[in-house]
């Protein structure tokens, strides 16, 4: 029952959310319905949505899968070893805007469930995920309006969530290569299961359904900002970082691809287009510089917050 419970709400949450991007942008989202193929290791199905080039989102991607496995890949058994090797099922939402204009920032959002049954025959089930933000010009104002918006959904299932997921996003989306932050934070939490099961869920729910009140109205702020060719490159420089995040460190990434899952999905999370460049260091003094001394930087950005 909770699996049908979590599956509903997931595919209610994609609609909503592809919705609310495409009254911005004006151009529908592609659909793409799949199922892994009989035979294959990996069972299961999902809906991929994408829209690319369009008038206020180079890329847009969100997609929702519930899948089947006979044994859990090492990186969903981190920090759960005795369930290594066992049977799961996984189901989630992951999403990631990339917006046109430079002044918008890149917003990513995964929320996903968990459930093995353990070698005594019991069912063991878990949720995880988060939504953080990556601006490629920093905007303090845009900065609290995100973790005002993520510290309401979770404070009322505890005062000390919000500042646990916000220290453990910004752990998490660290570049440990580049010694760098890859954007300002939010909230993330994994193989959680602390709170009964009802109201983790509910937990659960309220980080999925907060991303339209954090994320639409900056972009709604900042997509007619006017730019140029400096903005541009400076924002596929720093999208380039996306990529190296993605591939390198990122659990989900890893979860998917070591599960056998579908690739073409699996990568809607990447840039229409990033760039890389040798030793690049901004002008001092500038907005490109900026961003990395204010905002690429743990903060706690609500402290003036009553």
């Amino acid at each position: 029952m909770s699996a049908e419970i979590n599956k509903d709400f997931l595919l209610r949450l994609q609609a909503r959310i592809t919705q609310a991007i495409e009254d911005i942008d004006g151009k529908a989202f592609l659909v793409d319905h799949w199922r892994k193929p009989a035979g294959e290791t990996l069972q299961g199905e999902g809906i991929t949505k994408i829209l690319e080039d369009g008038a206020v989102f180079e890329r847009a991607g969100c997609g929702f899968s519930h899948v089947t496995g006979p044994s859990l890949p090492p990186s969903a058994t981190q920090h759960r070893p005795e369930l290594s090797g066992l049977p799961f099922e996984a189901m989630g939402v992951s999403l990631v805007f990339h917006p046109r204009n430079p002044y918008a920032p890149t917003v990513h959002m995964n929320v996903r469930n968990i459930t093995v049954v353990n070698r005594a025959g019991q069912s063991v089930s878990w949720y995880g995920g988060g939504l953080d933000l990556t601006p490629i010009y920093g905007f303090e104002e845009d900065a609290v309006h995100f973790h005002r918006v993520c510290r309401d959904a979770v404070q009322g299932f505890g005062p000390n969530l919000y500042p646990r997921f916000k220290a453990w996003c910004d752990e998490y989306f660290y570049l440990k290569h580049r010694n760098e932050p890859r954007g300002i934070g939010g909230l993330f939490f994994d193989d959680f299961a602390e709170l009964g099961a009802e109201n983790d869920r509910a937990m659960w729910q309220s980080v999925g359904n907060c991303l339209i009140e954090a994320y639409v109205p900056l972009v709604q702020c900042r997509k007619d900002t006017p730019f140029g060719e400096r903005e541009i490159d400076h924002q596929r420089y720093r999208r380039g970082r996306y990529v190296e995040f993605n591939l390198v460190w990122d659990r989900g990434t890893h979860f998917g691809l070591q599960s056998g899952g579908r690739t073409e999905s699996i990568l809607l999370s990447m840039p229409r287009h990033a760039s890389w460049a040798y030793q690049r260091q901004p002008e001092p003094g500038s907005a490109e510089a900026r961003l990395y001394t204010d905002f690429l930087t743990a903060r706690d950005w609500l402290k003036d917050l009553a």
